[in-house]
Order: C-alpha cells, then sequence, then structure tokens
C-alpha cells in the first residue's frame, strides 16, 4: 500500500522535472517532449464571466476577462499529443475524437506515458493503444494540458503573478478552440480525466453539451464539492505553505530575476506535503505506521531524501499557486452555475470514486448521481484518489466495460 501512496503524490508531481527553460519547460515527461505541439489563440480573455445561455459571448473568453497581451504576455498558448484514426465528416472534419483531460500539475505527455505508454507507475497497463479500452483503431485521441502549466500559457512563462486569474471554464474553452479551430474536431466521442481532469471533463458537459457524446470522472466531481471544507481546507493550506516560504514572503510572489534554485521550493514541497495527507481517508492514514509515512512528511530540513528529490524536481510554484486553489472553487461555487445545470446533464456518464479518497465528498457524488439522468456511480473498495495508479488493471476493466465495448 505504502508504494500507492507514494504513487499518489509522484503521479501529482510528474516523475521527471527539471528546469530545461528560462523559468520551467514545456513538458512533464521530457522523452515524450517531441510528440507535443502548440495551437494559439489571439485575444483570448482569462478571468472573465461566462454566461452559459449565450454561448456567442464567450467564443474568445469570458466576458469581461483580461488577455495576455494586454499585460505583456503573447498569445494563449494551448498544447496536446493526438493518436489514433481520424475519421472525417464529408466537410473533411473529425468525428470520432476522444479527449483526455490531464490532473492536477500533469499535461498531455504524462498521460501519454501513463496511458498510452502503461509506465510502471501506471502497473504497465496500457489504456489507450490497438484494441486498448480506447482503441486507437476506432478513435483519434487528443490529450490535453491544462492552462497554466507546461505547454500552455502559465504564470511562469514570465508574467508570474501578473498572470490573470482563470477558471476551468477558461481551461476547457481554451482546448476547445484547440480542438474546433486548429484539428477540425467536429465531434467528441467522450471527455475524460482524473482528479483535476475529472472536473474539467464535467465543464465540457455543461459548456458544450451537443459537442460531446458520453463523460467519464475518475476521481473527481462537479464544483458542487466547492463546499466541501475538506477540499477547500486542503487547497488553502497548500497555498499558505507555497506562501509561508521564505523567498516567497520577500519577493511577494515575484521571484522570477532569481536563479532557480532560489525559488520558494520547499514552500512547494510543505504544499504536496499537506495534499498528500488528506489524499487518502482518515481510517486508512490512522492505520499506518508513522515509519510507513514519514518520507512523505514535510521537514524544512528533511531527514529523509523523499523531499530533498521533490525541491530538486518541483515544478515552479507559481503553478502550484494559481490552479486548484480556492479562488477558483469559492468563485464557482458562489456562481452556483455549475449546481443549478447538473440536471442538464443528459450525456451517458460514468463516475468512479474511490472509497478511500479523502478529497472527494460522497455526499457530492451522491447529488450528482441523482441530478445527473443518465450518471452511472461506482465507489470502488479500498482505493484511494488514483485507481488508474494503484489498480490499474481494475480502472481498465472498469473502463473498457463501459467505453470499449460502445
Amino acid at each position: 500500500m505504502k508504494r500507492y501512496v507514494i504513487g499518489l503524490l509522484l503521479l501529482i508531481i510528474g516523475s521527471s522535472i527539471a528546469t530545461a527553460q528560462a523559468f520551467t519547460r514545456r513538458s512533464s515527461q521530457e522523452q515524450h517532449d517531441a510528440l507535443k505541439k502548440y495551437y494559439e489563440i489571439i485575444d483570448f480573455r482569462l478571468g472573465g464571466r461566462y454566461d452559459l445561455a449565450n454561448p456567442s459571448k464567450w467564443e474568445n473568453g469570458g466576458e469581461g476577462g483580461k488577455i495576455l497581451e494586454s499585460v505583456g504576455g503573447g498569445k494563449l498558448r494551448t498544447a496536446y499529443i493526438a493518436v489514433g484514426t481520424p475519421r472525417r465528416n464529408a466537410a473533411g472534419e473529425i468525428t470520432n475524437a476522444v479527449v483526455i483531460n490531464s490532473y492536477y500539475s500533469g499535461d498531455s505527455t504524462d498521460m501519454y506515458e501513463q496511458w498510452v505508454k502503461g509506465a510502471a507507475l501506471s502497473g504497465g497497463v496500457p489504456i489507450i493503444g490497438p484494441g486498448r479500452p480506447i482503441d486507437t483503431d476506432r478513435y483519434y485521441v487528443v490529450m490535453v494540458d491544462p492552462l497554466g502549466t507546461w505547454g500552455a500559457s502559465k504564470p511562469s512563462d514570465g508574467l508570474g503573478t501578473k498572470f490573470p486569474q482563470y477558471s476551468y471554464f477558461d481551461m476547457v474553452q481554451a482546448n476547445y478552440r484547440l480542438l474546433r479551430d486548429h484539428l477540425r474536431v467536429a465531434h467528441a466521442a467522450l471527455a475524460t480525466g482524473v482528479s483535476m481532469g475529472g472536473t474539467q471533463t464535467y465543464v465540457w458537459g455543461v459548456m458544450h453539451p451537443e459537442y460531446v457524446s458520453a463523460i467519464m470522472l475518475i476521481g473527481g466531481t462537479t464544483q458542487s464539492d466547492a463546499e466541501d471544507p475538506v477540499g477547500n481546507w486542503t487547497f488553502q493550506l497548500m497555498t499558505a505553505a507555497i506562501q509561508s516560504d521564505p523567498v516567497w514572503q520577500a519577493t511577494k510572489g515575484n521571484y522570477y530575476d532569481l536563479p532557480k534554485e532560489k525559488h520558494p521550493l520547499a514552500g512547494v514541497a510543505f504544499g504536496w506535503s499537506v495534499l498528500g495527507l488528506t489524499g487518502y481517508d482518515f481510517a486508512f492514514r490512522t492505520s499506518q505506521s508513522f515509519a510507513a509515512v514519514q518520507s512523505e512528511v514535510f521537514y524544512w530540513d528533511p531527514p529523509q531524501p523523499f523531499f530533498e528529490r521533490i525541491l530538486e524536481q518541483t515544478f515552479d510554484v507559481a503553478e502550484g499557486v494559481w490552479i486548484g486553489t480556492p479562488v477558483n472553487l469559492n468563485r464557482e461555487r458562489e456562481s452556483g452555475e455549475f449546481a443549478r445545470r447538473m440536471a442538464e446533464i443528459r450525456h451517458g456518464h460514468l463516475v468512479v470514486s474511490g472509497e478511500k479518497d479523502g478529497w472527494i465528498a460522497r455526499a457530492d457524488l451522491k447529488a450528482m448521481e441523482a441530478a445527473m439522468p443518465h450518471c452511472r456511480l461506482v465507489i470502488v473498495p479500498g482505493v484511494g484518489h488514483s485507481m488508474n495508479l494503484e489498480i490499474p488493471p481494475l480502472y481498465a476493466g472498469y473502463f473498457g466495460a463501459w467505453f470499449g465495448g460502445g
């Protein structure tokens, strides 16, 4: 079980993270960097209001949002890896896409390593490929980077704290523009993702209900979970941990003129320790010995090598602060938009969650199942937040039974 716990943290962090560019590189898994492609969007607004009843008003991002060009950045950049067999209609548009949304801090190269290659971290079980649950002989699979990390536009491109605060709506709309305008995808058979990728998956169904046929959330939920005190508390502590770093305090977050080794990396490691603590439920954590978890416990002067490695490998702190923070959660909770629209999700909808997941409130999952007409909820015994890492064959089985035979 210990390797599952460590695997959870490694999933979040990525297995090989270093600096290869001015601030942070564009791919988590450098060995797959050449596979990643890019598309830029002019004058895309970030942090604005999305009136979902009027899609024409947010074609280029939410109303009242800021564009990167106005604050000294370039065009909004999206990033992706695509594999599989595109099928086209008479207009030459792709009609059999599958959209894979990445988890918190991951990217398309992580998805490729874990879901296509079947990395050891994922138990060596590919999810994507010929004859696999997501069959590349039948589908054109697009793995996308989330806005704010890796290949997509992000604070560590140089803007730092000047980078506009963004939302899940912005993440999904930017990648929708990538698929529709650049890849000429007219329809997606499925949108799916793990953890934060699961939340993005739900947003695809809310924002573009005619564009996707089915959605599958793994270890994720709608933003009805913004009311969850554990989730909000966790991310607030994570943000506070980063901001407590002496470097962050001294620079107020504007540390980009400093060498990488002098960035607030200890605060980031502190934040990951907080995140790891809550990734499993209390009953499971109390069943472990302290010796079993000590390598995941943050120390300013680590007695064990685990967090020393994180200090060396962790990606830039701005990415950790700006994604998944209470700013986004609270904004979307206060709007009530997601909760009001759950009943409108009439897609085939599978939600898979671990019994021991400490981040996803069971009550929220039940509310989703009750509100969405075609939602099937599966609670998997003995599993935490990341079933695709903890028991990959079981995960592949659920996926294949629900989607692969369709």
